[in-house]
């Protein structure tokens, strides 16, 4: 159909990739995005906090993390495209994967979903699991579920014995966490894009994005606990307060960076556009969403373009030729109407 298109055109014929969420209207994609980050940061999030009765180790929550991203995935992707993180919207959108008049009602679904699983996380923590786990209160409880760098990595926490004893604890400075969530969201979103790319013939993907994003936990844990996603860090500061609000930015601002960078990658390598097939500077409006890619569909354009066009030539002859034939006849009918009997 687009190459089609394309040729009446005049325009080279390039492959079409149509969305997976073409036939969803704009709110059951909403409510899929809410329930999908909604799942991905109860699961994140409720491990960290109870992680204390685990000993505090990382591979509980990035495992919870992980194995939800597969489910929430499998269960919304094909409704939303299983977005469940404003960086990955973004990159997708910068892609040209995804409408950009999507972007800012997808960031407010996935704030409702992931800030909801946060709540209902720290309503159920009981009143004496705080004191078990040395905090004063819930809020301080849960800050160690929080993003936070310098003193509050969970390398500085961990490390906050050797001060003790006269030592220096471990921290990692501001500019560490910034690239370090830069790295693991733009190496996050980078696989996302390659995986649920149509042309990829890669059928597992949840599993690919998932065990990717278990991995990238643990990277970026002892330096940050690992964040690769704001809402998950907004929903922990909304009930952890203190500190947390102060750092908040860099677990925003980073990821979203990340994201980005991914997406110019990804486009250096697979150029897309959003509702448009283009080459060069002829643009043909297809009139709906799509992933245009070019993948060898241009070295037959000339051939596909040639054939049509004698196609078409056919057709209008064969058009001119019965016209022809009609009006000759009308022509012979009203003729012969027209004389008068002879004698």
């Amino acid at each position: 159909m687009s190459q089609d298109l394309a040729a009446s055109r005049g325009t080279p014929a390039v492959a079409v990739e149509e969305t997976s969420t073409a036939d969803h209207g704009l709110f059951a994609r909403l409510a899929a995005e809410a329930f999908g980050t909604f799942a991905l940061v109860l699961g994140i999030v409720g491990t960290a906090t109870f992680n204390a009765a685990n000993g505090g180790q990382i591979l509980p929550v990035a495992l919870a993390g992980g194995i939800l991203f597969m489910g929430a995935f499998a269960a919304v992707g094909g409704v939303s495209g299983g977005h469940l993180n404003p960086a990955v919207t973004f990159g997708l959108a910068l892609a040209g994967r995804t409408s950009w008049r999507d972007v800012v009602p997808y960031w407010l679904a996935q704030l409702v979903g992931g800030t909801a699983a946060a709540a209902v996380v720290f309503s159920i923590i009981p009143e004496t699991f705080p004191a078990l786990t040395g905090a004063a209160d819930k809020a301080a409880l849960f800050q160690g579920a929080a993003n936070g760098f310098g003193s509050h990595s969970p390398v500085a926490a961990l490390t906050a014995s050797v001060a003790q004893q006269g030592g220096t604890p471990v921290e990692f400075s501001m500019w560490a966490a910034v690239l370090v969530e830069v790295i693991v969201t733009a190496v996050f979103v980078g696989i996302f894009l390659g995986a649920t790319r149509k042309r990829t013939a890669l059928s597992p993907a949840p599993v690919v994005i998932g065990l990717t994003l278990t991995a990238l936990i643990i990277v970026a844990w002892p330096v940050t606990n690992a964040s690769l996603n704001p809402v998950r860090s907004f929903a922990v500061a909304v009930f952890a307060g203190g500190w947390t609000w102060g750092q908040l930015w860099l677990f925003v601002v980073a990821p979203l960076v990340g994201g980005a960078l991914a997406a110019l990658f990804y486009r250096a390598f697979a150029p897309v556009l959003v509702g448009q097939a283009a080459v060069g500077d002829t643009v043909a409006d297809t009139g709906s969403e799509h992933d245009v890619v070019d993948d060898g569909a241009l070295s037959t354009a000339d051939g596909d373009a040639t054939a049509g066009a004698d196609g078409a030539g056919t057709e209008e002859t064969e058009t001119e030729e019965a016209d022809a034939d009609e009006a000759g006849t009308e022509d012979a009918q009203d003729g012969t109407e027209g004389e008068s009997p002879k004698a």
